[in-house]
C-alpha cells in the first residue's frame, strides 16, 4: 500500500472515532438533562408536605388560595384537595371559580355530599337558591342522617318564600339533631315569616336555651316577643344584647307598627263638618301585658299584623343563623 493510502485509511479511522466520541459525549449529556428535568417534575408534583400546608392554612386567605390552587393543578382529580381550593376560594370572594371547581370535580365524584354541601354554600352566596336547593337535596339523599343538609335545605326553601317546605326539612333535621342552636333559630325565622308568631317564640325559646345560643338567637326572640305585644318580656330578652336606649326605641318602633293609633282630636281635624268620627271609647283596664299602650285618647285604626320590620337604624330586624 502507498504511503498516501495508508495516510488516507488512518485520517478516516481517527474521523470516525472522533464523530463517535462526539455523539457518546453528546448523547450523555442530553441523558443527563432529561433526567434532570424529569427529577424536577416528579418534586414539583409531589404532594406538600403536612408543614407546608399547616404553613399555608395559617396564611393570609390569598396566600391560602394560591397555594391551594397550586395543589390541585397537581392532582385535579382529588377530592379533598379540590374542596380545600374552593373552600380557600370562598374566603377571597371567588365564589364563581369555586362553583367551576367543584361542579367539574362532582364529575369525577358525584356521590360526594361534603362536596355538594360546598357546592351549595357557594350558589346561596350567589343568590342562585334553586341550585343550592338541588344540591343540598343531593347532599341529603346521599347521606340522609347529615342534619346539617336537612338544615340548609331548610335555609334555601325558606329564601325563596316556600316556607312549609323549610320547616319539612327543619322538622327532618331537628329529629337527627333535636339541641341543634341554628336549626332551631332558622326553624323559628321560618314560622315568623309565615306568620306563626307563637311558633316561632317557642322554637326561639329552645334556641335560646342551648349552651351555644347567640345574639342573633336573643335579637329575634326579642323581636318575635314584641311582635306580639309582649314588650316587658321583650325587654327583658334584649336586656344583655343593646344599650336601654335602643331597647326602648325598639319597643316604641313596635308598639307603633303592631298598633298603630290615632288621636281622636287628629280625626277629627280633618273629619267633614257634621261628620265628627265617634268619641273615642274608655281606657280598657290592665290585661295579662300590662306594657301595652292604653292611651284613653286614642282609637286603634287596625288590628292587622304588621309587616315584618327590617330597620337598620335601630338595629331591629330579624336574622338568621
Amino acid at each position: 500500500m502507498s504511503r498516501v493510502k495508508t495516510s488516507l485509511a488512518v485520517l478516516a479511522l481517527v474521523l470516525a472515532a472522533t464523530t463517535t466520541g462526539c455523539a457518546s459525549t453528546a448523547s450523555k449529556e442530553e441523558k443527563a438533562q432529561k433526567a434532570q428535568l424529569e427529577k424536577a417534575m416528579e418534586e414539583a408534583m409531589k404532594p406538600a408536605s403536612p408543614e407546608e400546608v399547616a404553613a399555608a392554612n395559617r396564611a393570609d386567605p390569598l396566600t391560602k388560595a394560591n397555594f391551594w390552587s397550586k395543589e390541585h393543578a397537581k392532582d385535579p382529580e382529588n377530592l379533598e384537595t379540590a374542596i380545600t381550593f374552593a373552600k380557600a376560594l370562598r374566603e377571597i370572594g371567588s365564589d364563581d371559580r369555586a362553583i367551576d371547581v367543584l361542579s367539574q370535580e362532582l364529575v369525577v365524584h358525584p356521590d360526594s355530599a361534603e362536596l355538594l354541601m360546598v357546592l351549595g354554600r357557594a350558589l346561596s352566596t350567589k343568590q342562585d337558591f334553586a341550585a343550592a336547593i338541588q344540591a343540598y337535596s343531593q347532599a341529603a339523599t346521599l347521606e340522609p342522617e347529615r342534619a346539617e343538609a336537612w338544615a340548609a335545605l331548610g335555609t334555601a326553601f325558606d329564601q325563596i318564600d316556600r316556607h312549609a317546605d323549610a320547616q319539612t326539612a327543619y322538622e327532618r333535621a331537628l329529629a337527627i339533631e333535636p339541641n341543634r342552636t341554628s336549626t332551631l333559630a332558622n326553624y323559628g325565622l321560618s314560622l315568623a315569616l309565615a306568620g306563626d308568631l307563637a311558633g316561632a317564640e317557642a322554637k326561639l325559646r329552645l334556641a335560646d336555651a342551648q349552651p351555644d345560643t347567640n345574639t342573633r338567637v336573643k335579637e329575634n326572640l326579642a323581636l318575635v316577643l314584641g311582635l306580639q305585644g309582649k314588650y316587658a318580656e321583650m325587654k327583658e330578652a334584649s336586656g344583655g344584647n343593646a344599650p336601654p336606649r335602643i331597647v326602648e326605641q325598639n319597643v316604641e318602633l313596635l308598639r307603633e307598627m303592631v298598633q298603630p293609633t290615632r288621636t281622636w282630636e287628629a280625626l277629627a281635624e280633618h273629619a267633614e263638618l257634621g261628620k265628627l268620627p265617634p268619641a273615642p271609647t274608655a281606657p280598657r283596664t290592665a290585661g295579662p301585658d300590662s306594657d301595652r299602650p292604653q292611651a284613653a285618647t286614642s282609637i286603634p285604626v287596625t288590628d292587622a299584623p304588621a309587616a315584618m320590620p327590617d330597620s337598620s337604624d335601630t338595629g331591629l330586624r330579624l336574622r338568621r343563623n
